[in-house]
């Protein structure tokens, strides 16, 4: 059985490697600035686990109905497609990816000596050999952060860095914002983009155990 991670993250692929697992990457597409505004449309507000977690699942379905119209020869014994969203909850409102200078500087100016929960939202489906859809579970892992007081010539120095640019919540715990976080009480893999604890146990409620998933 396949592992199929509809990730273009390279920090997921990391971890998936490290836990001896080499997946196929397939990237989603999936305009999520779009999604988040017909939710908040119709919900006025993004509730953060909620979020991530319907995030995921458009990533992950979005790639798994694509992949009968891929040639995939390594589709034997069906696959698990796996999507995930990451998003920093602050002072009651979430935070994604800052994208601008300013807009990652004036977070680390708010977030700094404060504390933040960071969730990731997990999607699986299970395929097949023919590439359909027999089952599906979803969770979120969600780990509570608590932030450096930096200084604002660090801040300027990490945003020039451009690391927090493209992160959920403008930071990394893997690279060069490691020093930059105190501590954290939950799941650092889930902070990171993808929690391999909760990994297990979905992949489990599906019938596939972890270690059958090993091919590195």
């Amino acid at each position: 059985m396949r592992f199929i991670l509809a990730s273009s993250s390279p920090a997921r692929l990391t971890i998936m490697r490290s836990a001896g697992i080499e997946p196929l990457v397939r990237v989603s597409h999936v305009d999520e600035d779009a999604l988040l505004n017909r939710r908040r449309a119709h919900a006025g507000f993004l509730e953060p686990s909620e979020t991530v977690l319907e995030l995921a699942q458009a990533k992950c379905e979005a790639v798994a109905s694509a992949l009968p119209q891929v040639p995939l020869t390594e589709l034997e014994d069906g696959a698990l497609v796996v999507g995930c969203d990451s998003m920093l909850e602050f002072n009651g409102e979430i935070m994604g990816k800052p994208h601008t200078p300013d807009e990652a500087t004036a977070r680390w100016q708010s977030m700094r000596g404060k504390r933040g929960t960071l969730h990731t939202g997990h999607w699986v489906v299970r395929l097949d050999s023919a590439g359909t859809a027999v089952d599906a579970v979803g969770a979120v892992s969600s780990t509570d952060v608590w932030f450096a007081h930096l200084s604002d010539e660090e801040i300027h120095a990490y945003v020039a860095s451009e690391e927090p640019l493209h992160v959920a919540g403008a930071f990394t715990i893997d690279g060069l914002g490691g020093p930059f976080i105190d501590r954290i009480e939950g799941d650092h893999h889930g902070v990171i983009g993808l929690s391999l604890p909760l990994m297990r146990t979905l992949t489990l409620s599906l019938g596939v155990p972890w270690h059958s998933l090993w091919n590195r």
